[in-house]
This record gives structure tokens, C-alpha cells and sequence, in this order.
């Protein structure tokens, strides 16, 4: 199992829909022990966002440390397949399955590095089962687990799809953070005819709305595009048309940059809505705060693997959505970079077998210039 090609079709073979347990983590402990890795299993949680299962694999005890992290876990397939999403088919060029390019293909590249790589350092695999749900029992419950256990990277690799239209393009050094709020404003049902008689929340619930559209946070920085508010839902759930409603309720997603926290930004919105309406519920959930890896020593000298494996010189981005690179900066130094993300999360998700040798290449090129570091 360290042909890159087999165990990439090895683990997408297992139906591994968020959370993941089981058989997907088998086929990798079994790729990874003849490695001379010592493997680490454990389930946490319970329900409605556990159990969970996650592994980690460590191999080596000095020298510098790199870590790779990455998700086991898949978001389900949908319906209109051309095979079986669960079924891997190599097709012309393509690998095609769900979790080919997010991300069981450069997990399966990494093995493949690492099997390619006998340097004088230490290297780990963080990897989880619910990185595509709630993020609970995951990735925070490895970082403990490696607390636990004295385990501290020198720095880690996140293997999420970052290239976008060629690979080696594009690798992230930050993200923005994001917070939902959700916003509930009680009021008083009664007859249209008697409003005297009623209190009608809708009102109050336009008018902290439009306040909140007004705000503008900022405009951006050099190294994150600005933050924004965007309302994604709105319920009042009236069938009638001569009540007035005793409930209207709204959501909020915002995703900030290193020029705001999380916390912060859900005391403001509370205000605003509180002002408008004093008795509304206001709460904010803050799925993780923004964060940026300076350009230094860990994106050059990953910037120097993509550069000899692929010709490119890839950008330096925070773009996109959050992932667990989140939870992993609070550890150590990180940087995210894998395959092309144009089929992610779609029908017919493939991964072009090129790129999976490729991607073999960089990150063992990657490990080889580390711990010669």
C-alpha cells in the first residue's frame, strides 16, 4: 500500500460519510505500520455529533517534526453518479470517487512520501473523521490526545485541496474565521384587526437587519480580503394571513479577518439586536477565529518543493472557507496545500492520477528539505 495510486483507491473504497469509523481507517493503519509508524486510535463523543473516530500515527522520536493533517470523513455522495461513488474507476486520466481530491488522495500521497522518506526527524499523521461535520470530537481531540502525550509538531502540513486550476498553484497560509448567529424575537400573536392587541416582532426584526446590513468591519488587509455579514435565513412560519406572528427568527453567517475575534463580533451583533428588541435571544457560535502563518521558513520551503516538482511558483493565499487548519494553528506553525478543488463536494469527483504522483513527489521532497532544515 504505498503506491500511491492503490491506496488512494483502497481508502475510497470505503463508504466514509462524515462521521467516519471503521473499515477507512483500517486500510490506512494497515498502510502505515510497515512504515515503522506507531499507530494511535481513538473514538470520541457521543451523540448527535460523535462518535468519532481519529488516528495518530507517529514515527521517529528526534530531529525536526512535520506533521500532516487531514480527514478521513466525506460529505455524502448525492444521487446521479456516473459510477458508484464508492466504487473508484480509473477513467481515461482520471481517478474518480467520493473524497478523491477532499482529501483521501493526498492522504494517500503522503503515506506514499513518507514511505519514500527515512530522514532524521519525526513524522506524524493528525487524522480525523469529522472534519466535513461538526468539527467536535475531531481535530481538538487529537491536539489533546498529542498533549497528552507530549506530542508538539514543529510544524504541520494540512493536505486540503488548495490548487485551483493547476497543481502547485496555490497554497493557503491563513484563514478567515467564522461565527453564525442565531436571532430569535419574541413577540405577542394576535389578530391583524387588533394590533393593539398583539406585538408583532417582524418590525423589530427588519429594522436590527438592516442596521447589521449597514456595517461594514473593514477593508481588508494585506493579507486577507475584507470581512462580511450575510444573512442566511429568515423564519417567521405564518400560514395565516389575518395573524399577527408571535415569533420571527433569523441567522447570520460572518466570516472575519485577523483584525477581528469571534466573540467580539457576536457581542456587536447582540447589541444591535437588543436595542431593537430588548427581550430577543442572540447566539453566536464561533466555529473558529482567523489565523495566519507569516511567510517565513515553512511556506519557502514549501514553495521550493512545488517549484521543483511542478515548475510553479504557487501564491500565497487565505482564501476559501475554514478547515482544521484552524484548530492545528494554535499548535504549531501550518500551511495547507493539496489538489486541485474544482471537483470537491460534486458529482463525479476525480483526481487526475498525474497529480497524485506529483503531489507523492512535493511532499516528499517536502519531508527530504525539513529535516535537512
Amino acid at each position: 500500500m504505498t503506491d500511491v495510486l492503490a491506496l488512494a483507491q483502497a481508502l475510497l473504497a470505503c463508504e466514509s460519510v462524515t462521521p467516519a469509523r471503521g473499515p477507512v481507517f483500517d486500510v490506512l493503519e494497515a498502510a502505515l505500520r510497515p512504515l515503522g509508524f506507531d499507530v494511535d486510535r481513538f473514538v470520541v463523543g457521543e451523540a448527535p455529533d460523535g462518535p468519532v473516530e481519529n488516528l495518530l500515527a507517529v514515527r521517529g522520536s528526534d530531529g525536526p517534526h512535520i506533521a500532516f493533517a487531514g480527514h478521513l470523513d466525506v460529505v455524502p455522495p448525492g444521487d446521479g453518479w456516473t459510477s458508484g461513488a464508492f466504487e473508484p474507476e480509473v477513467r481515461g486520466d482520471l481517478l474518480y470517487g467520493r473524497g478523491a481530491v477532499d482529501m483521501k488522495g493526498a492522504i494517500a500521497a503522503f503515506v506514499a512520501a513518507a514511505s519514500q522518506v527515512d530522514g532524521p526527524g519525526t513524522t506524524s499523521l493528525l487524522i480525523t473523521g469529522d472534519e466535513e461535520g461538526p468539527a467536535i470530537y475531531g481535530t481538538r481531540a487529537l491536539i489533546d490526545r498529542m498533549a497528552t502525550r507530549g506530542i508538539r509538531p514543529d510544524a504541520c502540513l494540512v493536505g486540503e485541496p488548495t490548487s485551483t486550476t493547476r497543481l502547485g498553484d496555490m497554497m493557503k497560509i491563513g484563514r478567515r474565521g467564522s461565527v453564525n448567529i442565531w436571532i430569535d424575537i419574541p413577540g405577542r400573536q394576535g389578530h391583524v384587526a387588533y394590533p393593539h392587541l398583539a406585538d408583532n416582532p417582524i418590525p423589530r426584526l427588519i429594522a436590527a437587519l438592516a442596521e447589521i446590513e449597514g456595517i461594514v468591519l473593514d477593508a481588508g488587509t494585506d493579507w486577507f480580503q475584507p470581512s462580511n455579514i450575510e444573512v442566511t435565513d429568515i423564519t417567521v412560519g405564518n400560514p395565516s394571513t389575518n395573524v399577527i406572528p408571535a415569533r420571527a427568527t433569523a441567522r447570520l453567517s460572518i466570516r472575519f479577518n485577523d483584525l477581528h475575534r469571534g466573540e467580539e463580533l457576536g457581542r456587536r451583533i447582540t447589541a444591535i439586536v437588543q436595542r431593537h428588541a430588548p427581550d430577543a435571544i442572540v447566539t453566536p457560535k464561533v466555529s473558529g477565529e482567523a489565523f495566519l502563518t507569516e511567510p517565513g521558513a515553512l511556506s519557502a520551503t514549501l514553495a521550493t518543493s512545488i517549484e521543483a516538482c511542478t515548475g510553479l511558483v504557487p501564491e500565497l493565499s487565505t482564501s476559501g472557507g475554514t478547515s482544521d487548519a484552524r484548530f492545528l494553528a494554535a499548535v504549531c506553525p501550518v500551511v495547507e496545500f493539496g489538489l486541485l478543488n474544482a471537483t470537491m463536494h460534486k458529482l463525479d469527483e476525480a483526481v487526475s492520477v498525474a497529480d497524485l504522483h506529483t503531489l507523492t513527489s512535493i511532499y516528499a521532497d517536502f519531508l527530504q528539505r525539513s529535516f535537512a532544515r
